[in-house]
């Protein structure tokens, strides 16, 4: 296979700009489907919500992933969710892929979700186009679009088509490359028809060209000198500086067209082929598995030892399903391969190229392919090699769950089916978590916000036949410290024998909101006071104190503790005393630190008719949010705000009462914030009212 004809790609977006819509297009205008589906419509729905769920309700739950050909091209396709609720679907389909497609819609911009994506894609330097969609929407503003991109998320934007018309008038687009207008013929738009630039638009157009070749041109000296020169520019030098600007990540191409309408979709492919990297394109990022502070080299040849990574597990029917990505080498059915993390050997006997919920059998895939196997047993993120302790691929990012609900089964009997249910999608997706309240017995599910564990429940109930009862939604606070406390602790402890000794001196200190991790430890010792063998002892036993905080056992974040001195014992020193030593003063000297309850905020986008904005903003202040900006187009109203999670429950109910079901809105997490007093001191009252109920049962 020519690497340089490989396409690895991802589609990702804000909630309801396209995304399926658009995959469904590609997929037709490949030849991958005969008919086009729609996401929400009488047929079967579009081939990547393939999930009974996803076509209920319209909307991405699961990424999938697909194959397609184009212009003798292989693309590797993945249509990602847009609910921040899947946003580890998102995240983990970035992690293993070359380049993306940022969709967004003509009328609604850059919304909050398309700023997530737009941090993932940079945490992972995934190069990308962006698609400005629903061009025939009424209202759609592509300039505006483009203008926000360089606002919001400081991209440098650069328009390659001009539309032809918006809204109800959207008839085309001009290649702002080749100056031709193009538009969409037959009963799919199949038929591109080109024609030169219409009268009307040959000024606007000049104008919007020289705009391009202006902004490319600071990416291209050769361009640059042509320009000032005031040459004519050959096409394919646009086309070579398009190219290394999106893959330097300087530069985002922006493109037209209207998917509902199959108006746009194949210039968009061309372009994909034309500007996004191909696997050699791109470094890979791997650790030496001896030191894993140093990089290991991984180049994306098939004739090296093989590597991939397991990004996605799914388990059905047959056995466990695993996505994979291969950086280097190649892969044969029935060869062993050797798990970097477990060290176990396994068989890849089954190897399947997706095409959403179908599969096909391969016998071999190579560098730069995505494909899955069945029947290993492996986690999420793994790293695989034909040799064993060869090298680890650098992990995703997986972020904490913000909700947590208590589960339990209607009847009794289901207990076991509930148990396998909750085991499954726990390795499926890494920010769903379960865990068992040691207080009150509770089966506890975590997640990423409401419609999260809703959709969790509501497969349980479809997939396993057990009817869960949920209880309210609990928020998970943090506790931080917020001024500096020294400590001088020593465990003492004599038994029969042996007995314990550590002495640790030191202080805690509260870290920055913005810290990049929320504990640090740190030891300054000279001198040998303390061993260096039992400085590993202390950390653990500090790490082991930070699940449970004294204010109301909620995790502690935002922490730094730093040892100083101590002393030691020849014969009652170990490493549990020191452990014991450092989780006891935890518990001893947290307190003094003067610690708070931090509350997750949420950034909630709300989009609603004008009239209504007073009612809306009215409610967010009552629910101790706080208005960050408010926009005006065309009669509807966009408001911007930061709520605490505590205040959100229910508020798809709310909003849809308040505004006569015309309002939507999203939400992600912003940051953690200090909790106000009184509602702190409301909440460790409820805490310790709980445990008393639980000690009078």
């Amino acid at each position: 296979m020519d690497l340089s004809k490989v396409r690895n790609i991802g589609i990702s977006a804000h909630i309801d700009s396209g995304k399926t819509t658009l995959s469904e297009r590609i997929l037709f205008y490949t030849g991958r489907i005969h008919k086009m589906e729609e996401v929400k419509g009488d047929g079967d729905g579009a081939t990547m919500d393939f999930m009974e769920l996803e076509k209920e309700r319209g909307i991405t739950i699961t990424s999938a992933a697909t194959h397609v050909v184009w212009e003798d091209h292989h693309i590797n396709l993945i249509d990602t969710p847009g609910h921040v609720d899947f946003t580890v679907e998102v995240e983990r389909s970035l992690r293993v892929l070359d380049g993306a497609v940022l969709v967004l819609c003509a009328v609604g911009g850059v919304q909050s979700q398309s700023m997530t994506v737009d941090r993932q894609m940079k945490r992972y330097h995934v190069p990308r186009l962006a698609f400005i969609n629903k061009m025939d929407r009424i209202g759609a503003a592509p300039f505006r679009v483009c203008k926000e991109l360089r606002e919001k998320l400081s991209a440098d934007a650069i328009l390659m088509q001009y539309p032809i018309g918006a809204g109800e008038t959207f008839e085309g687009i001009v290649d702002l490359i080749t100056n031709k207008a193009a538009y969409f013929d037959g009963k799919d738009g199949e038929k591109i028809r080109w024609e030169s630039v219409p009268a009307e638009l040959v000024e606007p157009v000049q104008e919007a060209r020289a705009a391009m070749l202006e902004q490319l041109a600071m990416y291209s000296d050769e361009l640059m000198e042509i320009l000032l020169a005031e040459q004519p520019v050959p096409e394919d030098l646009i086309h070579s500086v398009v190219r290394l600007a999106a893959l330097q990540q300087d530069a985002t191409p922006v493109f037209l067209g209207s998917a509902y309408k199959n108006k746009g979709v194949q210039l968009l492919l061309d372009a994909v082929v034309r500007y996004l990297p191909c696997p050699t394109d791109r470094e890979i990022k791997a650790k030496q598995y001896a030191d894993p502070t140093q990089p290991f080299a991984l180049s994306a040849d098939p004739a090296k030892p093989f590597v991939g990574m397991a990004f996605k597990i799914v388990d059905d029917p047959y056995g466990q399903l695993t996505f994979m990505r291969i950086y280097q080498g190649e892969i044969d059915k029935g060869e062993m391969y050797v798990n970097q993390r477990t060290g176990r050997t396994e068989r890849f006997s089954r190897i399947v190229r997706m095409h959403a919920e179908k599969r096909q059998e391969v016998d071999s895939a190579e560098a730069g392919d995505i494909i899955a196997i069945i029947g290993v047993d492996c986690a999420s993120g793994d790293t695989y090699a034909s040799e064993a302790k060869y090298c680890t691929l650098e992990n995703m990012f997986v972020p904490e769950p913000v909700i947590k609900v208590a589960v339990q089964p209607s009847s009794r009997g289901d207990a076991d089916k509930m148990g396998k249910a909750l085991q499954r999608f726990r390795r499926e997706d890494p920010t769903f978590r379960v865990f068992n309240d040691e207080e009150t017995g509770e089966v506890l599910i975590a997640g990423m916000g409401e419609l999260h564990l809703e959709i969790y429940v509501e497969r349980i109930r479809r997939e396993y036949k057990v009817e869960l009862e949920v209880g309210a939604p609990k928020v998970s606070y943090r506790e931080a410290p917020t001024k500096v406390t020294e400590y001088n602790y020593k465990h003492k402890k004599q038994t029969g024998g042996s007995g314990q000794y550590a002495h640790i001196v030191g202080r805690i200190e509260p870290l920055p909101e913005d810290a990049p991790e929320s504990f640090v430890f740190e030891e300054n010792i000279v001198g040998g006071r303390i061993p260096k063998n039992y400085i590993p002892s202390i950390e653990k036993g500090l790490r082991e104190s930070l699940h449970k905080g004294p204010v109301a056992e909620y995790p502690v974040v935002n922490t730094k503790v730093i040892v100083e001195d101590g002393s030691y014992h020849e014969v009652d020193s170990s490493d549990r005393a020191f452990q014991t030593c450092a989780r006891d003063m935890f518990r001893l000297t947290f307190p003094a630190t003067k610690p708070v309850l931090l509350e997750p905020i949420m950034k909630v986008e709300i989009e609603c008719p004008e009239n209504f904005q007073g009612t809306i903003t009215g409610d967010l202040t009552s629910r101790r949010g706080i208005i960050t900006g408010s926009e005006m187009r065309d009669g509807t109203c966009a408001i911007t705000a930061e709520v605490p999670l505590a205040e959100t429950f229910g508020y798809a109910t709310d909003i849809r009462s308040m505004s006569q079901g015309q309002g939507t809105f999203s939400m992600e997490l912003a940051c953690y914030r200090k909790v106000p007093a009184s509602i702190q001191e409301e909440i460790v009252a409820e805490k310790k009212k709980q445990a008393q109920l639980v000690g009078s049962r």
